[in-house]
């Protein structure tokens, strides 16, 4: 399990804005603006960031919740910051305050929740549940 990680530790990450990260990336009829998932995934990174020193070897965190508001339109060219600071955890659950910033204004800010996981183990259980997917679709061919 992950050493104890202080209230407060924070996390960076920070990107230009290109046309794969914008709307208009996903669908030639939307506009050129940076997009929602892509500003939560830069989120998320900063909250990796902040995490993973304290985590032991094999350990990473992975995001279990995400409650953020996208509340600013940034374009092409344009450089996001985002940024992830503790704020509580229950054992291996972690809280994580989260803002990106486009060198203007604050263009989203919310929570993600984090989990510490065990990634050999974690592998497993999805080699697992895969095999079980492929057993069950197996049955039902033959049942047809």
């Amino acid at each position: 399990m992950a050493r104890h990680i202080p209230i407060g530790v924070r996390g960076e990450a920070e990107e230009t804005v290109d046309r794969k990260h914008t709307l208009a990336g996903y669908h030639a009829d939307l506009p050129p603006v940076y997009s929602t998932p892509d500003m939560i995934r830069l989120m998320e990174i900063a909250c990796f960031n902040a995490l993973q020193p304290f985590c032991d070897e094999g350990e990473i965190t992975v995001g279990i919740s995400i409650h953020v508001e996208h509340r600013a339109a940034s374009g092409i060219g344009v450089r996001i910051r985002a940024e992830a600071e503790l704020e509580s955890f229950d054992g291996r659950f972690y809280t994580m305050r989260v803002s990106a910033h486009d060198g203007v204004q604050e263009v989203g800010s919310g929570t993600v929740g984090r989990a510490v996981v065990h990634v050999p183990t974690f592998l497993a259980r999805m080699r697992q549940k895969a095999e079980a997917r492929d057993l069950l679709r197996e049955r039902s061919r033959q049942q047809e």
